[in-house]
């Protein structure tokens, strides 16, 4: 009896775990993901994905938006991969977005926000070509050593200003690149105002087709001379330099993408040569507005390529934040995306110590203004005005932290730089010209041979102090001569 009895419980044990077991298996637990909840689109629209995971049937709730096509709106358990596609640019003027709600029979629900930026002017993209290396093999490394076996020099206030000109005694002429060039400079910057004074078209961001052709003209006056140009998009009243921000990220970054496709198709037959800078000197301060600027980084450099031939392979410059050394050692470290690989050089500008070089004409709570700088030139006549910070130490320490960039094949720009010789009397005079002239010419001599000894490529910012433009005459011969002795 016992034994019998003992069987009896052990059969019942089984077929409860059996009924269990069986339960298990044909109710598993209720499962659904989906591989990101929120999608962005650009104003110009394309296809993404996503997969849906899930161990029943699912489907995917009101997908009915007019912008937006989904490949598939229901399905089986396992893993599907919908198809997300926009039909259209975005020409509403403002952000559109929807909602994807999905669903599965085994209760679970997820959902997935689409957005799509706004596209606020045309494409100008209007017959891209197929690229083409001609001309084009130089990496950024080794175009930064063909312009370094040069000086490097601004035309600076003049095409950026109102009007070409405005602010200097002569429109940029092909003498006066021959004159530069005869100097021993061999690349020069071009610093360019575009929104500010030569939208023909505001409304649609369209370039006066007359002064993309001056443009092009200048640049070609360097190029059929050998020198190297760096074109930039310069400050145009700060519409991108002090907008890096959440709130204008979409309308910037819509200027940036016309602006860029215009100025690259005009310019698109130059050889490496010519080289396009995005902006000049954005304003950013912290990681967040970092992360915006590679956004507009990568809107440039995409813009550039986008138009195929030689700006396939084009050499670009990227803006450090603030064109700052510190902040871009710090804050700048990951490059935007390029398809193109090693073809991207980082900009920076120098104008320490801003008491000594950025001429004010009174005292400042954050600073006196200095006269006189560096070993052996403080002044004991006037030791009020003897700078107290950013002397030759500091140069030192600032630039060697671009070689960090220089060393990953990153060629560092010292794309301004600049001391100034106070001549004025109606303005804050220097009692000790003496001592005050030394340190001018020092204070040029020690940043580009620091900046050279750094791997950097030194751009002397010239307005016109140094150089007369309608003579084509050297105006401050100390000053040339401390820049180039710099190089030696």
């Amino acid at each position: 009896m016992k034994i019998k009895y003992s069987f009896t419980i052990l059969i019942s044990l089984i077929a409860v775990i059996s009924l269990f077991s069986c339960k298990k298996t044909k109710n598993p637990d209720p499962q659904l993901t989906v591989s990101a909840p929120t999608i962005t689109f650009t104003g110009d629209g394309g296809s993404q994905d996503i997969t849906v995971a899930v161990n029943a049937d699912w489907s995917v709730d009101n997908p009915a938006y007019s912008w937006l096509q989904l490949s598939t709106t229901s399905g089986k358990s396992g893993s599907t991969v919908i198809h997300l596609t926009t039909l259209s640019q975005n020409g509403t003027g403002a952000s559109r977005s929807g909602i994807l709600f999905i669903s599965s029979s085994n209760g679970q629900a997820r959902r997935v926000i689409v957005s799509q930026a706004p596209t606020l002017y045309p494409g100008y993209n209007t017959f891209p070509i197929a690229p083409d290396m001609t001309g084009m093999t130089s990496n950024a490394a080794q175009l930064a050593a063909k312009m370094g076996t040069g000086m490097g020099i601004n035309f600076g206030n003049t095409m950026e200003s109102p009007n070409e000109g405005d602010w200097q005694s002569s429109k940029m002429t092909e003498s006066y690149v021959k004159f530069v060039k005869s100097l021993g400079f061999n690349a020069v910057r071009i610093p360019c105002n575009w929104v500010w004074t030569h939208l023909s078209d505001r409304k649609k961001a369209t370039i006066d087709p007359a002064w993309l052709a001056r443009v092009k003209q200048v640049v070609g006056y360097c190029v059929a001379n050998d020198m190297y140009v760096i074109l930039n998009a310069h400050a145009d009243l700060g519409w991108l330099e002090n907008n890096v921000n959440g709130i204008k990220k979409d309308s910037v970054n819509a200027m940036q993408k016309a602006l860029w496709e215009q100025i690259a198709t005009t310019m698109r037959d130059f050889d490496e040569h010519l080289i396009f800078a995005g902006t000049n000197e954005p304003a950013v301060n912290d990681a967040g507005q970092m992360a915006i600027l590679n956004g507009y980084h990568e809107t440039f450099i995409n813009a550039v390529r986008s138009t195929g031939g030689r700006n396939s392979y084009r050499v670009l410059v990227v803006q450090g934040p603030s064109t700052d050394t510190y902040k871009t050692s710090t804050l700048m470290t990951t490059l935007p995306h390029d398809p193109v690989p090693n073809k991207l050089m980082v900009e920076v500008h120098y104008y320490t110590p801003s008491t000594f070089n950025l001429l004010i004409d009174a005292d400042a709570s954050w600073g006196k203004m200095a006269f006189y700088w560096g070993a052996g030139n403080h002044s004991t006549i006037e030791p009020d005005r003897n700078a107290t910070f950013g002397e030759e130490a500091t140069v030192t320490a600032d630039f060697g932290q671009m070689k960090k960039f220089v060393a990953n094949g990153v060629p560092v720009v010292l794309g301004e730089y600049a001391s100034w010789r106070r001549t004025d009397p109606n303005k804050p005079f220097p009692k000790d010209t003496l001592m005050h002239n030394r340190s001018v010419d020092y204070w040029a001599t020690f940043v580009t041979k620091t900046a050279k000894a750094n791997g950097m490529l030194p751009f002397w910012w010239e307005i016109g102090a140094t150089m007369d433009r309608a003579n084509n005459v050297v105006k401050d011969q100390r000053m040339y001569n401390a820049i180039k002795l710099g190089y030696k």
